[in-house]
């Protein structure tokens, strides 16, 4: 089966248990949701329709939607998403402290269940370092986590500042461990891991080498796994906005075999803790 924004056509060599979640992708539709400013980010083919075509090709049944960079604070198309995916889909929103407090009710109302703070490139970044730990605090009565997406550089940066974080954190795409698990962001994260509160997205494996394999993300992805399975979740990061050449969606579903041998393992990383940590029932 062709997907948009996905090559190759079969499907994983594995097969998806009942419930699997893909917990980090994005919804684009720039006729019905035009970005409030204009973005080389936005994805064509990238609108709920194309989506389910992916998940026939994968077999994955829940998913959470991931408010993309093209539309900032704008999650309107993410709430969008949402209704049209039903009780098997959440989302994660993208907020300035601005945001009234009943505006964070009404998308509680939608599914949204978590913030993004997406400032690996400052230069398009929709929020700053200083907005984090106060939209935390806010978002905490809510039973909302916070997702980070920064450089490996900037988690040890900002270490202390993660570590006060009230409530669930959530890394992107294995942290940009760029030096491997030599990283000094590794330690950082480790910490977190071990202090029972943080929590990894297996995603993003063609940010760390080349397809098919994507060497350098397995000893990242599987220090990770070891080190708290039942605080990893995995995200197909489709229809891939970093990418102009989109990957092999099956290909990188079957890595989660490769990381995660043992099928009980992966039953908790694809079904379990996504269960838990966005509330699906």
């Amino acid at each position: 089966m062709q997907v948009p924004n996905s090559s190759g056509t079969a499907p994983p060599k594995f097969m998806a248990p009942e419930n699997s979640c893909d917990c980090h992708m994005h919804i684009y539709d720039g006729e019905r949701f035009p970005p409030p400013r204009p973005s080389a980010r936005m994805q064509p083919d990238a609108r709920v329709a194309d989506y389910r075509l992916f998940q026939r090709r994968i077999g994955t049944s829940r998913t959470v939607v991931v408010t993309p960079a093209a539309y900032a604070t704008d999650n309107d198309v993410t709430l969008d998403a949402i209704a049209q995916l039903g009780p098997q889909a959440r989302g994660v929103a993208v907020v300035h402290p601005t945001i009234t407090d009943a505006e964070l009710r009404r998308m509680a109302g939608g599914g949204i269940c978590g913030i993004r703070f997406t400032q690996f490139d400052p230069k398009t970044a929709a929020t700053t370092l200083d907005m984090i730990e106060p939209l935390a605090r806010r978002v905490e009565s809510l039973g909302w986590h916070v997702q980070i997406h920064l450089r490996a550089d900037q988690i040890v940066a900002a270490a202390d500042l993660l570590q006060r974080l009230p409530g669930t954190v959530v890394f992107d795409h294995l942290g940009r461990l760029q030096a491997g698990v030599g990283d000094p962001a590794f330690a950082v994260i480790r910490r977190m891991l071990d202090g029972g509160r943080a929590w990894m997205k297996l995603s993003g494996a063609y940010m760390f080498g080349a397809p098919p394999g994507y060497e350098a993300a397995s000893p990242i992805a599987r220090a990770y796994v070891a080190a708290a399975p039942e605080r990893m979740v995995w995200g197909s990061d489709w229809p891939h906005p970093t990418e102009a050449e989109k990957p092999d969606d099956a290909v990188l579903f079957d890595l989660v075999s490769e990381w995660a041998p043992d099928g009980t393992t992966r039953h908790r990383i694809l079904v379990e803790n996504p269960a838990k940590l966005y509330g699906f029932e």
